[in-house]
Formats: structure tokens, C-alpha cells, sequence
């Protein structure tokens, strides 16, 4: 099976998607003739041309707001955000057009919209460029959001979304876009709202999704090293959110840490340990604990800023204090 970046792997989706249907169209800054800040949408103009590859002004709102237009007479647009953070001026088109639309119209208008780009930290980009949009996006009826972790489930859920009829939010890591994965040449769907099992363990489950589940597999990896096998269930989607898939897993290894880059307040954790302490109250055999990012603004010096960030040992100790190691 090929082996490929995270970003190769979205921009064969978009592509994919682009070539079977040709109601979909890319928009946003630098999509087109810089061929995406990320590189995603390299090739891309010259393959699809100016009416599909659409460059913009700097104006979230104007683009974003185009794009409900447009998905609203038949067209599947997919909005790029060069980061979420700046998609903040965009919310009102994501959540009081995009998200209610469905809704407002008594079903009159789908729609049928993509809204995606880099979410969380970086390295050193401070505290207005570095937020986890998670749980503000959850939040919103209306919105499916996802947070692919790996090149191949970017691939597949990306595909679904484009796809789907609904607005969905699609949360990529920054820091994820040069990792590598196997992907198949062959099509293939992830379908949203379906989490999977990553790793299987007997001891402690460890609930994430993003960028966090490759802090969650070498926490995996580090730890059954020392015989504790922990089950690695990545979300992929977090609104809506696969209960079931949390329940099997707390259910059988009877203790469970929940992994996120977003704060702690509010947080997507928060909703995680809400359906753990309704639906799996009885088999824990230790109180649910959270790691997650600091309750701070993301500082610029680095040093800082590491010891804001979730990572390796923080999830670490997280497992020894479930387990009553420590």
C-alpha cells in the first residue's frame, strides 16, 4: 500500500472528489495560484482551472458567505481556512447561515459545504494562532465536525464530507500535514460519526482524536513496555460522537483517560467523561482524568509553550495515576 503525506492524502480526497463531481469547487486564500498554503492544492488550477480553483481576498466572512450561497442552489463547495483561528470572522456564516439553514428553511435548502483548514498549535505561532476549535464548533447544532488524526482517515473522512449533505467542519493538524501513513489507491469512505480502535489493551483506555492520537499511540507503545496494554480509541468525529465506541472500550479495561489539545473548560473531554460517568459509571474502577492544554493563552517562548501543550509524558502519568501506579 502507498505510503503518503497527510496533506497528499486530503488533496487526493479534494481531487478524487473534484474529478467524480463537478459540483465541487475549492475556494479560499492562496488556494489557487500558490497552490494552497499547505501545498494541499498543488496542481490543482491547472487541472481544474479558475472557475473551480478559486483564489480570495483576505475577507473570511465574503468567502465563507459565497460558499453557503453556492451550496444552497445545488453547487458542494470547500472552503479553506488558512488556519481556524482566522475563521473566527467567518462564525457567523458557519454558524448562523450554514449551520441553521437546513433548519430555517423547513428543509427547503440543503447544504451541502466543506469548511476545513489547520486547527490547534504549531510551533511558536502564540497565542492568537494556536486554539483548538473543537469544542466551539461541537457545540453548534447543525455542524458535523471531524478531526482526522492519520493520512488515511483524512483521506476517507474528507471524502465523506465533501460528500455529505450537511455543513461539515473539518479540523486538520498543522503539525500533522508532513506525517506519514499508508493510504490504498483504490476509493474508499470513512463514514462520519464512526470511531475506531487504534490499538487494543486490556488496562486503561485512552479516549482522543486529532493530532493527539499519535501522542496517544506512543503512549501505547512506551507503556507496554512495562506490560500495561491500553486501548487507543481516536473519535475522528466529534459531532456526532461515537458513545458506543467509549462505552465498549471503558467497559472492558475499567478505566479511562481522555486526550485533547484543546482547555479544559468546556472542552470535548468534558463531554467524553459525561457519557463515561452516564454509561459506564458502574464498571470504573478509577475516577475519569483529562489531560489537556493549560488554562492559558498559548505562550510564544517555548519553553512555555511546551509546558502548555498535552504530550507524551503528561499522557503518561495520566495512565500510571488511573492504574494507581503512582
Amino acid at each position: 500500500m502507498p505510503v503518503i503525506t497527510y496533506r497528499d492524502a486530503l488533496g487526493a480526497a479534494i481531487r478524487e472528489e473534484m474529478q467524480r463531481d463537478d459540483r465541487v469547487f475549492l475556494m479560499g486564500e492562496e488556494v489557487a495560484v500558490y497552490q494552497g498554503a499547505y501545498k494541499v492544492s498543488k496542481g490543482f488550477l491547472q487541472e481544474f482551472g479558475e472557475m473551480r480553483v478559486v483564489d480570495t481576498p483576505i475577507t473570511e466572512l465574503g468567502f465563507a458567505g459565497v460558499g453557503v450561497g453556492a451550496a444552497m442552489v445545488g453547487l458542494r463547495p470547500v472552503i479553506e481556512f488558512m488556519t481556524w483561528n482566522f475563521a473566527l470572522l467567518a462564525l457567523d456564516q458557519v454558524v448562523n447561515a450554514a449551520a441553521k439553514m437546513l433548519y430555517m428553511s423547513g428543509g427547503q435548502y440543503k447544504m451541502p459545504i466543506v469548511f476545513r483548514g489547520p486547527n490547534g498549535a504549531a510551533l511558536q505561532l502564540s497565542a492568537q494562532h494556536s486554539q483548538a476549535w473543537e469544542s466551539w464548533l461541537a457545540h453548534i447544532p447543525g455542524l458535523k465536525v471531524i478531526a482526522p488524526g492519520t493520512p488515511y482517515d483524512a483521506k476517507g473522512l474528507l471524502k465523506s464530507a465533501i460528500r455529505d449533505d450537511n455543513p461539515v467542519c473539518v479540523l486538520e493538524g498543522e503539525m500533522l500535514y508532513n506525517t506519514k501513513g499508508e493510504v490504498p489507491d483504490e476509493e474508499y469512505l470513512i463514514p462520519l460519526g464512526k470511531a475506531e480502535l487504534k490499538r487494543e489493551g486490556e488496562h486503561c483506555s485512552i479516549i482522543t482524536h486529532g493530532k493527539m492520537v499519535l501522542v496517544a499511540m506512543q503512549c501505547a507503545d512506551q507503556l507496554a513496555k512495562e506490560g500495561i496494554n491500553i486501548d487507543v480509541v481516536d473519535l475522528r468525529t466529534i459531532r456526532p460522537m461515537d458513545v458506543e465506541a467509549i462505552g465498549e472500550s471503558v467497559k472492558k479495561t475499567n478505566r479511562a483517560v481522555v486526550l485533547e489539545e484543546g482547555w479544559e473548560m468546556c472542552g470535548v473531554g468534558a463531554q467524553v467523561v459525561d457519557y463515561i460517568q452516564r454509561d459506564c459509571f458502574d464498571y470504573l474502577d478509577a475516577p475519569v482524568v483529562r489531560v489537556h492544554q493549560a488554562d492559558t493563552p498559548m505562550p510564544y517562548a517555548k519553553g512555555l509553550e511546551k509546558a502548555a501543550k498535552p504530550d507524551l509524558p503528561k499522557a503518561i502519568a495520566a495512565v500510571r495515576k488511573v492504574m494507581y501506579l503512582d
